[in-house]
Formats: C-alpha cells, structure tokens, sequence
C-alpha cells in the first residue's frame, strides 16, 4: 500500500498534483494532526462563554487576536469545518483509491508464482511422498483446510500448485478504520451547529442580543420544529410551561421552536452533607399540540425523557423568582435609618440612595450554604509588637477571599441563605454583592459576610460585620452614621480628652483643649474626611508624613487614641439613640476591635447600601437541556467499525502459503514456501507446525 494520492493522466498538472495531494494518506494525517491540536485547544479554552469573560482573561488585543481566528468557537469556526470537510473528501479518495485493490488482493491467490521464486523464500521446506502428484496434492490440500486455510488447486505444465490462505480479511481493518472515519466526522457535523449556522448564512437567522418576553421575539432569531438538529436549554419555574429553547451564540441567542410543550410540577433536589447535590429531578408533564396527547413523566440526572426525536436531559437548576423581603442599611453619610426593599430573583427594583438612582438586579438566591467552617477556627492572632503596616496587612488579608476558603478541614456547615445581586448606577457601571443572611462564626466570633466584587471572573471578597447581642448589624451601622457624623466625633473627641486626663489635668484648658483637637483629627481620618480615604489605609497615609524614626510609635499612640476615641464614639452614638451605655467589659471591648476592623474595610465595600435579607419565599426552577441528535446512530455506527477495523488489523495476521508439487524419481516431490506480512512468534510456530504436519506419511 502507497502513501501517494491518485495519479491522473491529464495535462492539466497542477489539477492533477492537487488531486494527488489530496488524495493521498500523508495529507489525510496531516490534516488528522491539525483536527487534534484544534481539540486541544478547544479543550483547555472555555468554548462558548461571554465575551466579557474572554477580555478580563486575555485583555483587549489578544480577545481580538483569538476571536478572529475563533478560538472561543472553535468546533463551529468555518475553518475547523473546512477541515473537516477536506479531511472527509481525503479520506474517501483514500479508500476509493486503495478499497478495490485490497478487495481484488484479498480474493486473490496469488497463483502464477514459479517454482523457481519459492526457493528464495526465507520460510520454505521440501520433501518427497510415495504417492503420484496428484494424491500428494490433494493430501496437502486436506491438511491445509484441516489447519483453517483456504485452498486452491492450480494445474501447472510441470506440476500442480496447491495456493492456500489465511487471515486475509485483515484487509477490512484498512477499510472498515478509514470508512469509520468518515462516517464519524458525517455523524458529528451532523449533530453539529452547521445545520444551524447553514440557516444563519443563507436563511437569514440572526441571534437575538435583547431582552424581553420570548413569544414577541421576532421570526428572524427563531428556528423551525423542521431543524434537523440543535442543542439547547430552557429554564422552567415551577408551574410554568415551556415549548422554546435557548441556543446561545457569540451575540446572543437562537429561540428553538419545540413540537411539544414542558410543564414543570414539581422540583425535588437532595443534598450530600457537603452541600454538593445527590440528586434533582423534574416532575412534568408534556403537552403535544398535534395530537393532544397529554402524559407525566419524571426527568433525572441520566434519565433523559425522549420524545418526537428530541432528548430531554436534566442539566441543573436555578431560582425561578423567588420573593425577597430585605432591609437596607445606608453605608455613606450620618444617615442610620434603615429602609424596607423586595425584590424578586431575576427581576430588578429601583433604589433610590444620597440623590442618587440605582438599579438592583437580583441575580441569584441560595436557600442553605454548606461551608467548610474548621479552616476558620485558627485565627491570624496580631501579635503585639508588630509593625502598624503589618497589622494593616494581617486586617485586610483578613477581609479578602472566600467566606470558606480552607478545603483541608471538613467541618461542613449550613450557614443559612444567601442573596446575590447587581447594584448598577445610572452611568450603567455595576458591582455584585453576595450577603449571607445570619451571621457566620469566623474566628471565634459572630459576624455578617458582605461579599463584593467587580466582575464575574473576580472572587468575592468578604466584609465581616460584626453581629450585636440582638444578633443584628444595626449597632455597627450606628457607630459607622456617627463616625460620619461631624458633630458626634467632636463630642466623642471631648469625652475622650474629659476621661484620658488626669483629675489634676483637668483643669489646664490648653492640655484638654489639644487633646481633644488629637482625638478629633484621629477620627476624622479614620472616617476619610479630608484628603485620606479613611480606614487603615488612611491611618497609614498619615504616618507616611512623619519621620521614618517616629513611625513606630507615632502609630502606637495613634491606635491608642483611635480604640479610645471609637469607645466614646459609640456611647454618644447610644446616647443619641436612647439606648443604655455601654458596659466596659470584655465581650464589648472584643465587638469594637471587630467593628473596627469592619469600619475600616468597608473603605472597599464600595456600595451606598448593605441589604440584609430579612424574609424570603423561594421558587425552583429546573435547568433542561433538549438535544436532537439525528447522527447519534451514525457516530455510533462509526464506532462500531472503527473497533472492527482495530481489531482486524491488530489481531488478524494474513498468512499465504504455496506448495508446488511435481513428480520426482522416488514418487511426488513437493516444495513449501511459507510469507506474511508480519514475523511474529505465532508465526514461527505455526511454520514449524506445518512443517511436521505436512510432509507426515499418511
């Protein structure tokens, strides 16, 4: 077998060369090598995601270098298909051009060979019977079959040629692998998005990029019940129906008309005591138009529902709009007051905070978080005589990450709901907030988890606010109205200077007075009024001005101050709000140092508003995907002669062999020779089998 292409007689040469190119079996393994490597990439890149997503990865320059070449669709990208295609028209030309000459090998048996060519074969053996020509013939013939060959009989002028084979169908191998290939690559393009992008190039199909209700979405990005094949999802709340699903493009998405409509009745999902889950299915029932036909079925994870061609598979699951009731906490100004706010999942409320108009997109709720709580026992104690920068670093590292983040550790635990949403200003700039609603014990203490982030490839990082003895964020949110608040850090300052002095101090109005301006400006640049923008950063802002010498202590006298000054800062604020005052113990002392710390991240939370959920009425939603795969049975077959095709040609061995029997002086004489296409052990026995099997008298 050559690995040349076919060779055709014409003039034209370059037609002719470029026949020979493609048809050839180097060309084919070239263009299987590229498939392969376009696979790899297709792999270790996401496939289909937002391109968002794609420009925070790789930047503005290289997401335009990568969608050219349609690295982010890579199995659908028109170059990828022309290869596919041309490895089709290759390897079809391949076994055009070799089929027929294996078959016509395979029926072959090699008859005109001469007596004098089998006595240069390496495997060969000759021996005299006392019978005439034709009896050793026909003896030879009978153990030849007995041993499993196919024999032929062959009258020659000067002797008689018994042609015997064995194996030769591992030829089949050749044929069934490479015909294998292209029924596969058939199959799979098939079962691929050409069908669907056919009707994109010359159908007129475009995806739809808006939003809205999906019945008013125009003809142009819908496809017929009559699309040969297509994948997509369609989401369903409980009590709802569906009869479309989505199939997500590059720019939006195609609305695929379905032959029979979904009700969703009801979701089941069970947990592991990991939080991951065991097992969701769908109770539904399907509703066909054409013929009324009305029936419930039950979908679960590698149960699909087959119906009218198109497999219903369960894929995940998501909320269906749950109702949420949430208090909002201003986080910006003097302003302490909460407000009520609903909102439903996947819906949007209107928020109206410091004259401003935002708009809060609820993206997602979590009825119960399985988290893994022991990593967070060992907490990062500051030691005493470290630096105020590292003390800063130990605070912030703190606030950053997940809110369980150590998976060594397996205390797993249910830390309650959870409400995830957008909060976007009116220049369309958005952050997303994650907010547990109860607190959470980290570090031996109760605190709220506030997570923030500026986009879905970020992780959330988490403000922990501690939790008052009412369980309640409202004690953190007055001392953060009345760090606010001008005129209670001036009051707060007084105190502090009335009680740091001595009795006998008292009464020099100049020491109080300067005090009192100390703990005042200490204050007020933890509160980021002025130049600082508060919190330790502002702290460490501060101490950059004094003298490197000075810092360290500078920083402890500062600190001092500022854990005296918060002290008095929150009874004034009590004061304010007709509570009791606040009793120097130890429990209180440890919430301030927690308030603290909390005060000076949420320089980063980054939000006018922390909403607390309060109150919620979940809705499921159930994720199906819908296929229809016409070339499923065609892969399949593929498969099915690609694993013949294997085993033919590794475990088939073609063997041939030849006896030329003429008549001798002593009775008939009769030459063996013996070939194959592959030495092996088995063939060496088998020789030497044969070789006392057949010269044996009868």
């Amino acid at each position: 077998m050559r690995t040349t292409g076919i060779e055709l007689n014409t003039r034209r040469r370059g037609f002719a060369e470029a026949v020979e190119l493609v048809s050839s079996m180097r060309f084919a393994i070239s263009l299987l090598t590229i498939v392969a490597i376009a696979s790899v990439i297709g792999t270790v890149l996401k496939q289909a995601e937002p391109m968002p997503n794609y420009v925070n990865q790789f930047g503005p320059f290289w997401f335009e270098v990568f969608a050219r070449l349609g690295l982010y669709n890579v199995y659908t990208s028109p170059w990828f298909l022309a290869i596919l295609v041309t490895l089709i028209v290759s390897t079809a030309l391949c076994v055009v051009r070799n089929a027929p000459k294996m078959v016509k090998d395979m029926r072959s048996w090699r008859e005109n060979v001469r007596e004098e060519s089998l006595r240069n074969f390496h495997h060969k053996l000759e021996w005299t019977a006392p019978l005439d020509r034709a009896g050793l013939a026909r003896q030879t013939a009978a153990r030849l079959r007995h041993a499993g060959y196919a024999v032929k009989l062959v009258e020659k002028e000067s002797g008689t040629l018994v042609a015997a084979k064995k194996g030769a169908g591992n030829k089949f191998g050749y044929i069934f692998a490479h015909s294998a290939i292209i029924v596969i690559l058939l199959g799979g393009m098939l079962d691929s998005e050409l069908p669907v992008k056919f009707q994109q190039w010359f159908l007129g199909k475009t995806p739809f990029g808006g939003s809205g209700v999906i019945a008013e979405i125009p003809a142009q990005h819908r496809l017929s019940v009559s699309n040969p094949t297509f994948r997509g999802n369609t989401l369903i709340a409980e009590g709802q129906t569906s009869n479309t699903a989505l199939l997500p493009q590059p720019s939006g998405v195609l609305v695929q008309e379905l032959p029979f409509s979904i009700q969703l009745k009801k979701f089941h999902i069970d947990f592991y005591s990991t939080g991951m889950p065991k097992l969701f299915a769908s109770d539904v029932v399907v509703h066909d138009p054409e013929t009324g036909k009305t029936f419930p079925a039950t979908i679960k994870v590698n149960h699909p529902l087959i119906y009218k061609g198109v497999a219903v598979y369960q894929s995940s699951f998501e909320d269906g709009g749950s109702k949420l009731k949430l208090t909002g906490f201003p986080m910006a100004g003097p302003k302490a007051e909460p407000f009520e706010i609903a909102g439903t999942v996947g819906a949007s409320t209107e928020l109206k905070q410091g004259g401003e108009t935002y708009s809060v997109e609820w993206s997602g709720f979590r009825p119960f978080n399985v988290e893994n709580m022991a990593a967070n026992q060992d907490a990062r104690a500051v030691a005493k005589n470290t630096s105020f920068n590292e003390q800063l670093a130990a605070t912030l590292g703190k606030a950053s990450g997940s809110a369980a983040k150590n998976a060594d550790n397996k205390d797993l635990k249910n830390v309650g709901p959870s409400v995830q949403y957008k909060l976007r200003d009116k220049t369309g700039q958005a952050r997303e907030f994650l907010n547990y609603m109860q607190p959470v014990t980290l570090e031996g203490a109760q605190v709220y988890l506030a997570g923030v982030r500026s986009s879905p490839a970020e992780n959330f990082s988490f403000l922990r606010i501690p939790a008052d003895a009412e369980y309640s964020v409202r004690t953190w949110m007055r001392l953060r109205a009345a760090l606010s608040d001008p005129a209670l850090r001036e009051e707060a300052a007084r105190r502090y200077a009335s009680r740091a002095l001595a009795p006998e101090q008292r009464g020099q109005d100049g020491l109080a007075r300067q005090l009192e301006e100390s703990a005042a400006r200490t204050l007020a640049i933890f509160a980021g009024a002025g130049e600082g923008r508060g919190g330790f950063v502002g702290v460490s802002q501060f101490l950059e001005k004094i003298p490197a010498a000075e810092q360290e202590k500078a920083a402890n006298i500062f600190m001092k101050m500022l854990n005296g000054a918060l002290w008095e800062l929150w009874q004034a604020a009590n004061e304010r709000a007709g509570l009791q005052p606040v009793e120097p113990t130890e429990a209180n002392g440890r919430y301030l140092q927690l308030a603290t710390n909390a005060l000076s991240d949420s320089v980063f939370y980054g939000a006018p508003v922390y909403l607390q959920l309060e109150e919620f009425e979940e809705v499921k939603a159930s994720v199906l995907q819908l296929t229809r795969s016409p070339g499923k049975g065609i892969v399949y077959f593929g498969c099915l002669l690609l694993v013949a095709g294997v085993f033919a040609m590794f475990y088939i061995r073609e063997r041939r062999m030849w006896v030329w029997v003429r008549d001798g002086s002593e009775g008939a004489h009769a030459l063996m020779a013996m070939s194959t296409q592959r030495k092996t052990l088995d063939f060496e026995r088998e020789f030497d089998d044969l070789k006392e099997k057949l010269p044996q008298r009868a």
